[in-house]
Order: structure tokens, then sequence, then C-alpha cells
């Protein structure tokens, strides 16, 4: 019986280059032994995530997620949840591509993307879990809060199309002043933090925001979240701690907290109880606190290039 693979694509990732490069994909996937077909998302909400779900229970072998790294989100957030999950493939097409880069795919050639899938590779993944008061969420990467994270979410796409992993940097000279600080209780396997802290974020890969040392230790498959805490503050020094997280130094830091963890809790404490605040999950709010994180081991399987 012939296997069947199902292409998502976000036709305006990539400066709108997914759509004249889509007959190549379904070429390569027939090359691999697949029966493929495409969908193209639309602007109604969840369109890749809804679509992942339908494939995945119609039985399809494969479905690869084409687009930046909004859309692959949404198609793992469409089958993570389900007992039966096909196989993932991604072909990158996004500004940062941080997935990607930790699964070794080409991100400048949406064709040789496609082509990782005939070295037949596969590799079993973690997932996040991030259970809010009234609703599950799943991520590849990363989960953060605190007012750092707009260094990920609070970038226009206009500058990060234009200046690349600059723009964050740019972002985060510019927020350096008007930085607050949130009073927290976080618990995790080794212990528990209580205080304020300007950010935490949870890591999956070694590649977050385009920098890839921010994790030096991360693992994709071994069912451990890399826990970073950043304790408050002056400006000065966290500039000098952004500097340090471009070689991996800032772990020894005394203001961060660098540990791994299967789980952990966040909720606000203090003066901070009651605060909206939002929680960040591959590079979109996901929810809002107080939030708990859960490790799926190897959950499911993608083709790899490394």
């Amino acid at each position: 019986m012939t296997s069947k693979a199902r292409l998502i694509y976000n036709p305006v990732s990539g400066r709108e280059q997914m759509p004249k490069n889509v007959a190549d994909i379904l070429d390569v996937l027939e090359q691999a032994g697949y029966e493929a077909s495409a969908f193209r998302t639309t602007p109604e909400k969840m369109s890749a995530q809804n679509e992942a779900t339908r494939a995945a229970k119609e039985g399809f072998d494969l479905i690869v997620a084409a687009g930046g790294d909004g859309t692959i989100n949404e198609v793992v957030n469409g089958i993570a949840f389900l007992e039966d999950r096909p196989k993932m493939a991604i072909i990158p097409a996004g500004t940062t591509n941080d997935y990607a880069r930790a699964l070794g795919i080409p991100r400048d050639n949406i064709p040789d993307a496609a082509k990782i899938i005939l070295k037949n590779k596969t590799r079993k993944m973690d997932i996040g879990k991030a259970c809010f008061n009234k609703k599950t969420q799943y991520f590849v990467n990363i989960a953060a809060s605190g007012s750092l994270t707009e260094l990920t979410y609070g970038v226009p796409y206009e500058i990060k199309s234009a200046l690349g992993y600059a723009a964050y940097l740019i972002k985060g000279a510019e927020m350096l002043p008007h930085l607050t600080e949130n009073e927290m209780r976080l618990t995790y396997d080794d212990g528990v933090y209580e205080g304020k802290l300007s950010m935490f974020l949870l890591g999956m890969t070694n590649s977050i925001g385009g920098f890839e040392q921010i994790m030096p230790d991360a693992q994709l498959s071994d069912g451990l979240f890399q826990l970073i805490v950043v304790k408050p503050s002056d400006p000065g020094n966290l500039l000098k701690l952004m500097a340090l997280a471009l070689n991996g130094k800032h772990v020894d830091d005394p203001n961060i907290i660098y540990t791994k963890t299967r789980s952990l809790k966040a909720e606000l404490i203090g003066k901070s109880e009651g605060k909206d605040l939002p929680v960040n999950l591959d590079g979109e709010i996901g929810g809002y606190c107080p939030v708990s994180f859960d490790n799926l081991k190897q959950h499911i399987e993608f083709y790899v290039g490394c």
C-alpha cells in the first residue's frame, strides 16, 4: 500500500517563495515513494493546524510543514495530541528558521530542504507541552516569559526580514531602559526559585532567535528542557549578558540559573500576582501565566539532515 504525504505550506513565507516551489516539493515526495498532495494555508486562524489534524486522522503517513517557525508550530499542534502521529518533515521559509537550523535542514534553498527526505534519515524528537488554565499548547523550540521575551515576538516582521539577527540586537538595546521585573515561583526538577526575574527560557534546541549558543548543552531527544532564569540586573549588565550569550558564556554568570529539567511550573506571586504575563511559545504568545510544562520525550519523528 502506497504511503501518503501531505504538504502544508504557507504561501506568504519566505517573501512568497513557496508557491512556485510546490511542484518541485511534490516531485521529491513522489521520488521518496509517497503519494503526495498539497494544502495552501489561508488567513483563517489555525489553518495549518486544522489541516494537519485532518490529514493525520485520515491516515497520512507524512506531513511536510513548509513555512516559518509559526507554521511548523501550528502543524505540530495539529498532531501532537493524537495517539497515532504521522512523521514530519520541515521546509524552512521564514526569517530565523530556528528549528530547521537545529535539525540540519538547508535554510537558503527550498528544493534542497525538500531533498533531505530522500536521504531517509529520521529522528524521534522531544516536544514541549504547555498547560494553561483553559488550554494546552505544544512547542518544538522555546517557551519563555518575562520582559526580555519581547526580543522574540516584539520585532516587526519587516525589520526581521531586512536585518535578520541584527534586528534582535537593535530591539534589545532599545528595550534595556524600559525593562520590568516580575516576582515568580518556578518549580523544576532540582528545586524552586522564588523571587524577581527578568525572564525565563525553556529551550529544546540550541538555536533561539538565530543564536546558537543560548542553550549550549541542548539535546534534541533526551527528554529534558534547558532552563535559563535571568535574575534582575542593571541595564549595563544585561547588555553584557546579551554579548556573552553569543558564545555561550552567559551560563556562568551569577545572574543566571542554568539547569536541565523534565518539567516546570511557572506562577506569579507577591505583587506580580494577578498580572497578565504572556508566555511565548516558538515565537508567538501561547497563553498567560500560570503555566505548567512537560517534556514529551521522542514524541514526533522528523526527517533530519544531521
